[in-house]
């Protein structure tokens, strides 16, 4: 009863949307992040292609930066015993220093393949750390009511950074050295870091120190299994992700090698998905309003599946931009439906381990995936990589369907 009154008690001291101000700064700081990322995301694949000339050398990268994944269980514990900005902020503090090392080696010509390797695994590790936090942050800085509009909205900035920060990074880094991309991706965390220092995200009840870590585990795991919204959201996640790896891992390798785009028409193709996507997010709402999440899941799921079987076989710049926006798009309109999902079924007290269990349960395949990515790859071409990966989210959607979600 205590834990439930406290937590009535904070949402009533919450601002109404239009006036809460530190969620604004909340979804400008995501704002610059996400803008840094896609520009990194563009840099590193062409540094990794310009020291070794492999795919498969971009799929020890991408399997690296995902491997952190296994300790998803534990960074929910940490969301729920700790203090989550302290954890926000160091984890921001850590990608700033380590991506920014990187980007300074490669612009003085002294970086070796076995730094990115390391590079990647502390990036994966720390990111993992962070996005468990400020998933479990958000409840605390929203009303409830306002969960849904909030992640849309942060989709949404998300996709506007995927609209500006691919055209322009392309742009920087064809003129200058893809290292700058990395450096503007570590200041972009640094920002970040500014931004949470200024938030007040308050701390979760400490929990009895008789507790154990692998019992709080256990509590997620159950919860997790106990609602099937949740469990089956996860278990199509689970496959879907493993194909649409298959296809990002190899995403900019395969602009680059196979269909010969430079680095400035890579960031503006990406940059028309990202524009596509902004009204996917925003749609969502709309669409909450006339559909289940079980129909929006199921037939944004298809759509984004079959899109990129089609980018496989597309070789001109126009049909590329048409198929990666309306996978941009499926994407934009799923991620706050499922956000929301398990923001709306969770007691706060577990929301950090729930999060970490989902992504755990939905990311174990990924590095398995892009390593897979990158063997496929050099034997038989990015086309046939990206061709599997869009069969098997495709075959995922249909997960979708499952009855529990009808009214979730």
């Amino acid at each position: 009863m205590g834990a439930s009154t406290a937590q009535v008690h904070s949402e009533e001291k919450l601002p109404e949307f239009k006036k809460n101000y530190q969620v604004f700064r909340f979804i400008g700081g995501n704002l610059v992040s996400f803008f840094g990322d896609q520009i990194y995301l563009i840099a590193l694949p062409l540094i990794v292609l310009a020291m070794t000339g492999s795919p498969l050398s971009m799929g020890i990268v991408a399997a690296l930066e995902r491997l952190p994944i296994v300790i998803q269980p534990f960074t929910g514990v940490l969301a729920d015993r700790f203090n989550r900005k302290k954890i926000l902020l160091i984890c921001d503090l850590g990608r700033f220093i380590v991506i920014g090392l990187m980007g300074s080696l490669h612009m003085m010509e002294l970086l070796y393949i076995w730094e990115v390797y390391v590079g990647a695994l502390i990036v994966g590790a720390l990111t993992q750390i962070y996005n468990t936090s400020q998933f479990a942050s958000v409840p605390k800085l929203v009303q409830k009511k306002d969960l849904q509009l909030v992640n849309s909205i942060n989709t949404g900035i998300f996709h506007t950074a995927v609209f500006i920060a691919p055209g322009l990074g392309g742009i920087l880094i064809s003129i200058f050295n893809p290292g700058l991309g990395l450096i503007i991706n570590s200041v972009s965390f640094f920002l970040g870091f500014l931004v949470v220092l200024s938030l007040n995200i308050e701390s979760v009840q400490k929990q009895k120190s008789s507790t154990k870590v692998f019992t709080d585990i256990k509590e997620g795991f159950d919860f997790v299994i106990k609602q099937k919204p949740i469990l089956y959201t996860n278990i199509a996640m689970l496959f879907s992700i493993f194909g649409t790896t298959l296809f990002l891992t190899m995403l900019v390798i395969h602009l680059k090698s196979s269909v010969g785009l430079g680095a400035a028409q890579i960031g503006f193709l990406l940059s028309i998905g990202g524009i596509a996507a902004i009204g996917g997010a925003l749609l969502t709402n709309l669409l909450r309003n006339y559909f289940s999440y079980r129909s929006i899941l199921f037939f944004s799921g298809t759509m984004g599946g079959i899109s990129i079987i089609a980018f496989s076989f597309s070789d001109t710049f126009f049909w590329l931009a048409v198929m990666n926006a309306l996978g941009t798009i499926s994407a934009a309109i799923m991620s706050p439906c499922i956000v929301t999902i398990r923001q709306t079924l969770s007691p706060d007290y577990l929301l950090g381990r729930v999060q970490a269990t989902s992504r755990f349960m939905t990311w174990i395949l990924m590095p398995i995936s892009a390593l897979v990515a990158g063997i496929i790859a050099e034997q038989f071409g990015t086309e046939i990589t990206i061709f599997i990966g869009g069969i098997i989210a495709t075959i995922a959607s249909f997960i979708y369907l499952h009855p529990s979600l009808k009214k979730a």
